[in-house]
């Protein structure tokens, strides 16, 4: 069951969110017990050191890699202090991850693994190199070994805001696009106010008598109408 949650089933979608860490795989290195050397099948166990450019070191999120007829992996962390001269510590994140049901048939042989930094019982941190420790008991196949071995930082999320936060940005949402020029409306309300009672004083000042153009006290001026 962990094989299956492990198993993916594209790695491209890694590279599409987040790049890679620039890192040197080296070759692996088979294990023997004496001084003669011998072949994959006779030995049983490799080991992949997968280092970090030289001084640097990474957060690491997740490693992720293909498998080629490797029967199960531990992952040692090479971890430096920040802010101390000691040496760099090794230390054991994960042992014995089982990537074959059965070291004897194909199964998982050739799928895609991805660890992630919640599987380790050691945080992956500041970390110069990682060593793959491979197994394959099996005598049934020539070689075994891992494909495509990348490890991608580990990024802290952003934390997540409060319902007072949310509020105060739409509070200052709405002062910023507030417009500038429009007047304050209970100066308006009081101007209209006192234009219509002016209104209402003109109005009940005004005569209903009509001025005729020529008379006076009711009668016609011969001057006026003759001048005109």
């Amino acid at each position: 069951m962990v094989m299956m949650m492990m198993m993916m089933k594209m790695m491209s979608g890694h590279c599409d969110q987040q790049r890679a860490l620039t890192c040197t795989v080296k070759p692996a290195l088979y294990l023997n017990m004496g001084e003669r050397p011998c072949d994959a099948a006779q030995s049983g166990v490799c080991v992949v050191d997968v280092t970090l450019p030289f001084g640097k070191t990474a957060d690491i999120e997740e490693i992720t890699f293909q498998n080629d007829y490797t029967a199960s992996v531990t992952v040692r962390l090479l971890r430096r202090r920040p802010g101390h001269e000691a040496p760099a510590q090794w230390c054991t994140a994960l042992r014995d991850l089982s990537l074959m049901d059965n070291p004897h048939s194909e199964g998982g042989s050739q799928d895609y693994y991805s660890i992630h930094r919640s599987q380790m019982r050691a945080e992956p941190d500041n970390v110069a190199s990682v060593r793959l420790i491979l197994k394959q008991p099996s005598s049934a196949w020539l070689s075994f070994s891992l494909k495509n071995i990348e490890m991608f930082p580990h990024t802290e999320p952003e934390p997540e805001k409060e319902v007072c936060d949310w509020l105060s940005d739409l509070t200052l949402d709405d002062h910023l696009t507030q417009p500038q020029d429009v007047p304050d409306p209970h100066t308006v309300s009081s101007s209209l106010q006192q234009m219509w009672a002016l209104t209402e004083v003109m109005q009940s000042d005004q005569t209903t008598a009509s001025v005729g153009r020529f008379d006076v006290d009711g009668c016609y001026d011969v001057d006026l109408i003759s001048l005109t």
